[in-house]
């Protein structure tokens, strides 16, 4: 049974940090590629950043390029999105997502997680 669980979310100060974790389970980390995804209120979901599997090579959205950084934890089956200089437009629900590489760069991965809300608001 395949599962991705995300923490770390919460509400921070314009210019704070946050990191983020995805727990996976019925797969390796390293097996699969693994985004994170956002979604803000009124807004389409959009793609973050993602890490493809066992090469381990990874993008990142225009908007969050410099800010954030994705990155794994094999022993812990564990994906990673710290968030530094956090804005007020990184406000939404981040989920992480995984699938072929393919399927997660255009955005349709399969498998989902629950989401954590991140607010950043003075």
């Amino acid at each position: 049974h395949l599962q991705l669980v995300e923490s770390g979310g919460g509400l921070v100060q314009p210019g704070g940090s946050l990191r983020l974790s995805c727990v996976v389970s019925g797969f390796s980390v390293d097996d699969y590629a693994i985004g994170w995804f956002r979604q803000a209120p009124g807004k389409e979901r959009e793609g973050v950043s993602c890490i493809s599997g066992k090469s381990a090579m990874t993008d990142y959205a225009d908007s969050v390029k410099g800010r954030f950084t994705i990155s794994r934890d094999n022993a812990k089956n564990t994906v990673y999105l710290q968030m530094n200089s956090l804005k007020p437009e990184d406000t939404a629900v981040y989920y992480c997502a995984t699938d072929d590489l393919r399927a997660v760069v255009a955005g349709t991965p399969r498998y989902w997680g629950q989401g954590t809300q991140v607010t950043v608001s003075s």
